[in-house]
């Protein structure tokens, strides 16, 4: 014999594909089986193959609503290796999840124990849990022994569980669903069931109904968690009717009063799918980053229920007000997309609508009224038979004794006999009648039926109560078969029957009644911090070296201020605490101060390079009181400039906006509010332009056009005013002198211009 080191080992057979096909055929492969066994529910139960396994193995282990729990270690343990390949973990989240409150509308599970709550905290570990099925549970599971529904092999085919539950309610808009498959996914609210009923049985009278009249009876979705549903109703009719959509929620609150003009809101009930404790910590974030200044803080005094407090800056906050920069900056309004992708018949993924999904529940349901009916009529068949059987016994119960005693083989015997109606029966009950004569062979089950009978069976009043049962299964048989052959009385059963899940678990029950609520959205006003300043007078007074003040009210500007040694007075004017004040350096840059936040005017004030983040080698070209819809002239040293409007100009940081593009050796030279339709420029060699307003650009930052041409030096000064009116200007003695035949000094815009005419203030500046 050879040694096997001589045998030639034999050579791997090679085979070769497309690299594209090798990996096209594979991914899809696994992408049809996440589809199908992982992330799409079906519209028959609403469930996914793990949440049936999981229903199922909890069912075999007789874990009834009204038994005792069981260690959810041993659920995912034995939903693992019996049905569900697949880790424990992911097994036991899957339940917890059905055990969750406020993540199922109806829970399917009953937990015992910490299955995590609305925080955001996970469940305990699995040997720490106990579970039960719910009673809903059980009317997903009712019929599923009459044969109600297909039952395939197990991953390794030592048992069965079903390819769908019967599912007594439409559990998939009950308790919704969400998933992601490959290239596709799915995202279902949760729905009230007493509504979902009611759209049912109406989609039962009329096949054809629309679905605006559809939507009527179910309006919205119902999340477990509540709060307002703030979409508008023509966009959930749509989404229902395409089956892709999105639903605004907002939380639900109240205004606590606390006396004495104090008050706070209380937040009861947030948007679904939303953890609480990240809310809390948004709200914080936005208290100290200052995004909603009407609030000043936050507290969580929740315990089994919700209970978010919200404390205003002050008492003349406006609660609707407040709620609506929260709205817009928080997660108490978010928004529930709507994608109903499910399997149809458990093996095609469709986008459905309502309508369509509701019909998949209810075309279930006759399917699987029709499997337990023939199911009972079988059942009945199997029965009469047995009980024709021992009527022929009590008929002929002497020669049936007389064969079961001296024959060697009674149940053959039995069968081969012709049996006959042997003799009346003297009886003294007036409501007995003898049953009729029955000839013929007995079959195989009706003579093992005979031999396995008891002795205390023979008595004469068993006779009469196996001819009532009897009666009673005819007549029910009778009635199965009028179901079967008429469509429109097994549709009045479906309606039935859903109209007993409505009395158990309809609007009138605490579980059923609808939590979610319907509002209109209004508008989320975005609040400043400006709108909680108080509006009182104040008077901004600048110095030349920056130090800026507001004193209280409108004092007299002519008044004398004193200033710190070495400086003196520069800009002075009336505002209010509500205004924006504008500097305008001459960089190029807009900083904007707020009338509330300037120091106040008992002493010398503060630097104004404190409050905006000025250089200190940039000088202060200007100071204004800012004004919606205004437009500004603003201009350079070299004689370019531009319209912009005053919106665009307001900065938001303190590193302020920049607006004019500066070259080098270049700074700003002026800016001023805009009026009339002419513009007249004096350059530092004492040449007026006069030129149309309609020649300078509007623009929103830039370096500008041209304003006028300079041989030597640059722009001193320009003004815009009306020009029917005449250009104004104080002379030397400070006397207002208006010109209005500008004929001399007018041109286009870039030219040089003429000489001021005399009398020109010697500092080159109109005002």
């Amino acid at each position: 014999m050879a040694d096997e080191d001589d045998i030639p080992a034999a050579e791997p057979v090679l085979t070769t594909e497309p690299l594209s096909r090798a990996i096209g055929e594979r991914y899809l492969t696994y992408a049809l089986s996440t589809i199908m066994h992982r992330a799409l529910p079906d519209a028959r139960d609403g469930l996914k193959p793990v949440h049936r396994r999981i229903l199922w193995a909890m069912r075999r282990l007789r874990l009834s609503p009204t038994g005792g729990f069981l260690k959810s270690a041993k659920i995912s343990g034995d939903t693992m290796g019996d049905f569900h390949p697949h880790g424990d973990a992911a097994i036991y989240d899957a339940m917890a999840r059905l055990a969750q409150p406020f993540n199922m509308r109806y829970p399917l599970v009953d937990g015992q124990g910490n299955f995590g709550n609305i925080d955001g905290d996970n469940p305990a570990a699995s040997r720490y849990t106990e579970a039960r099925i719910t009673a809903l549970t059980e009317a997903l599971l009712e019929g599923i022994d009459e044969t109600s529904v297909d039952f395939r092999p197990n991953y390794d085919g030592r048992l069965e569980e079903p390819v769908v539950l019967p599912a007594a309610f439409p559990n998939l808009l009950a308790n919704g669903s969400s998933g992601i498959a490959v290239g596709m996914a799915t995202n279902i609210p949760p729905h009230n069931l007493d509504e979902l009923i009611q759209g049912a049985q109406a989609l039962i009278a009329d096949p054809d109904i629309a679905d605006d009249a559809l939507t009527a009876l179910i309006p919205g979705p119902d999340f477990p968690t509540g709060g307002v549903i703030v979409e508008d109703p023509a966009s959930i009719r749509e989404a229902y009717r395409t089956g892709r959509g999105a639903f605004r929620t907002r939380a639900k609150w109240q205004i606590e009063d606390l006396g004495r003009g104090g008050w706070q809101i209380v937040v009861t009930e947030i948007p679904f799918q939303v953890a609480k404790s990240k809310l809390i910590e948004r709200l914080a974030e936005l208290i100290n980053l200052k995004k909603v200044p009407l609030l000043a803080d936050v507290r969580d005094e929740s315990a089994d229920d919700i209970r978010i407090v919200l404390e205003p800056r002050s008492r003349t906050v406006d609660a609707d007000q407040l709620m609506g920069a929260l709205f817009r900056n928080s997660e108490l309004e978010s928004r529930f997309s709507l994608n109903m992708n499910v399997l149809i018949d458990g093996k095609v993924p469709k986008v459905c609508s309502l309508k369509e999904v509701l019909r998949a529940f209810i075309d279930h349901r006759r399917e699987v009224l029709q499997r337990r009916s023939q199911h009972r009529m079988d059942k009945i068949d199997a029965r009469l038979e047995i009980l024709e059987g021992f009527l022929i016994t009590f008929l002929n119960l002497d020669r049936v004794i007389d064969i079961i005693r001296y024959d060697e083989d009674p149940k053959r015997a039995l069968m081969a006999e012709r049996w006959g109606k042997k003799h009346k029966r003297a009886t003294d009950e007036k409501d007995y009648k003898s049953p009729p004569e029955q000839k013929g062979e007995l079959s195989e089950v009706q003579a093992e039926a005979i031999l396995n009978m008891r002795l205390r069976s023979l008595r004469r009043l068993e006779e009469l109560e196996l001819v009532a049962e009897r009666d009673a299964l005819v007549a029910e048989r009778a009635g199965l078969a009028a179901l079967l052959a008429d469509p429109a009385a097994q549709w009045a059963r479906i309606g039935e029957e859903l109209d007993t899940v409505r009395k158990l678990y309809g609007k009138h029950t605490e579980l059923g009644r609808r939590r979610t609520a319907f509002a209109e959205a209004g508008e989320a006003v975005e609040i400043s911090a400006e709108s909680m300043i108080e509006r009182e007078p104040i008077t901004v007074i600048c110095s030349q070296m920056g130090w800026i003040r507001a004193m209280k009210g409108h004092v007299d500007l002519s008044v004398e201020q004193k200033f710190k040694d070495g400086d003196g007075p520069r800009f002075a004017f009336h505002a209010e605490t509500t205004d924006k004040i504008l500097l305008v350096a001459a960089n190029g840059r807009f900083y904007t101060l707020i009338g509330a936040n300037l120091p106040g005017g008992r002493g010398m004030g503060e630097p104004v390079r404190l409050m905006v983040d000025l250089p200190n080698d940039t000088a202060i070209v200007d100071l204004m009181i800012w004004r919606a819809g205004e437009k500004l002239l603003v201009a350079s040293t070299a004689g370019d400039g531009f319209v912009v409007a005053s919106e665009e100009v307001l900065a938001q940081t303190k590193a302020g906006k920049q607006v004019l593009t500066l070259g080098d050796g270049v700074k700003t030279a002026l800016c001023r509010r805009t009026h009339g339709d002419t513009v007249a420029v004096v350059g530092e060699n004492r040449k007026v332009l006069v030129f149309p307003l309609i020649q300078v650009p509007e623009m929103t930052k830039g370096k500008g056009v041209r304003l006028q041409k300079y041989k030597d030096g640059g722009l001193s000064d320009a003004i815009t005013f009306t020009k029917s009116e005449g250009l104004s200007w104080k002379d030397p003695a400070g006397r207002t002198r208006t010109e209005t035949d500008l004929r001399l000094w007018e041109g286009n815009r870039a030219a040089t211009g003429a000489m001021a005419p005399r009398g020109f203030p010697r500092d080159n500046k109109f005002t």
